[in-house]
């Protein structure tokens, strides 16, 4: 399946008649997964419009290298660092050439000068300015300076001739931009992971919790959006920060991620339980704060909601996965969760060794085989565990 999910494509336009073909390009990148950003020439907005490139991007289009504006909000260098991909479609003969002496006298030539990330170019010219010497001249420093060239396709052209010159078609471009990344094993995929502890009210002070730190969560967002995943996080009270293109939802107590878990599992392809959610919460929460006043204070306590078990329990489902921290008899009282709660596989680890650490070791236990993941950092093993969810996807029918 073509994926570019995640992948941050900056399309630089140029002026030629091609032009025209950006809106479909950028079309097909954003339905492949990809966020576009879009940096034109000045004659490029004589071919097509900013406004239909702001609407089918969904993002502010980029004219001026001086706007004053844009320069607050995102300007030439973070945009230049913000991408993974700079294609320019299409590429004419002046740009190219523009390119080849390193000017950086615009938004977009300067954003393509200050950028490490993969750079592309889709050339569409006549066909004779194509054959120019000087034209290959130029494509050849391209060439010497790594730059990818796509095309052109030889065809009838605006001017009348035929021959090579021709842009290539969106289609084509899009296959070539997915093929310049990796192939990612969770690509176009998406996770639902939860995270964190919960916290359920006492009163409006005091709440009940645990120790849970959410690092093997966080650690497993940032790494399946790594592996081409969607990912939606949905994390209990913690002081970490969001992982890098992961939607985060914030939740308090086990019936709030409940709630986020349920508007957001329809299109899930996987679900991950990693939270720590708690398995009781009082019965009444008290308006004031409680205070001290006898020796004994009795509290009252409600099961909550068994989030995991819902969701395996659901008619048509997602690979569903589980966590169990135990404190002794691991695999045991995890092989007993994973059969009671109907889950696809389940990672169980040792408590005490695992709250607020970097490192982690577990054990993978499916219904058919239990398989040690030793201890490393959790990004380590975040890694492994979801190359394992990813084999478990591959033998689903």
């Amino acid at each position: 399946m073509l994926s570019l999910t995640n992948k941050r494509i900056l399309l630089g336009i140029t002026g030629g008649i091609a032009a025209y073909k950006c809106a479909e390009l950028t079309r097909l990148f954003v339905k492949a997964g990809a966020e576009v950003r879009v940096a034109m020439t000045q004659a490029a907005t004589e071919f097509i419009t900013p406004l239909t490139m702001q609407a089918l991007s969904g993002n502010r289009v980029h004219l001026n290298l001086l706007d004053t504006e844009a320069e607050a909000a995102m300007g030439h260098i973070e945009l230049a660092r913000w991408a993974d991909l700079v294609l320019i479609a299409p590429a004419t003969a002046d740009f190219i050439a523009r390119m080849a002496r390193g000017q950086a006298d615009d938004i977009l030539s300067t954003a393509v000068l200050a950028s490490s990330a993969p750079t592309a170019i889709a050339p569409a010219m006549n066909q004779a300015m194509w054959a120019d010497p000087s034209t290959q001249s130029n494509l050849e420093v391209l060439h010497d300076r790594h730059y990818h060239v796509f095309g052109p396709a030889t065809g009838e052209q605006a001017c009348g001739n035929v021959g090579l010159g021709r842009m290539l078609e969106p289609a084509e471009l899009t296959e070539l931009c997915a093929g310049l990344f990796e192939t990612d094993f969770l690509a176009g995929r998406h996770l639902v992971i939860t995270a964190g502890p919960t916290r359920e009210a006492l009163d409006p002070v005091r709440f009940i919790s645990n120790h849970s730190s959410g690092k093997m969560a966080f650690a497993l967002a940032a790494e399946a959006v790594s592996a081409g995943a969607r990912v939606t996080l949905i994390s209990g009270p913690v002081p970490l920060s969001t992982p890098d293109r992961v939607t985060r939802i914030d939740v308090e107590s086990a019936n709030e991620m409940q709630q986020a878990t349920n508007a957001h599992i329809e299109d899930a392809d996987v679900f991950i339980g990693v939270a720590a959610v708690a398995d009781y919460r009082p019965a009444e929460i008290s308006p004031e704060k409680i205070k001290k006043t006898d020796d004994v204070l009795q509290l009252k306590l409600v099961k909550n909601p068994d989030i995991i078990s819902e969701v395996a329990a659901l008619k048509s489902r997602p690979l569903v996965v589980g966590f169990a921290a135990e404190t002794s008899d691991i695999v045991k009282n995890g092989r007993q969760k994973l059969q009671e709660k109907n889950l696809d596989l389940l990672f169980a680890n040792k408590a005490t060794d695992t709250f607020n650490s970097e490192t982690i070791a577990v054990t993978a236990i499916s219904p058919d085989e239990e398989r040690e993941l030793p201890a490393a950092n959790k990004h380590v093993v975040a890694r492994n565990m979801l190359q394992l969810i990813a084999d478990q996807l591959n033998r689903s029918p």
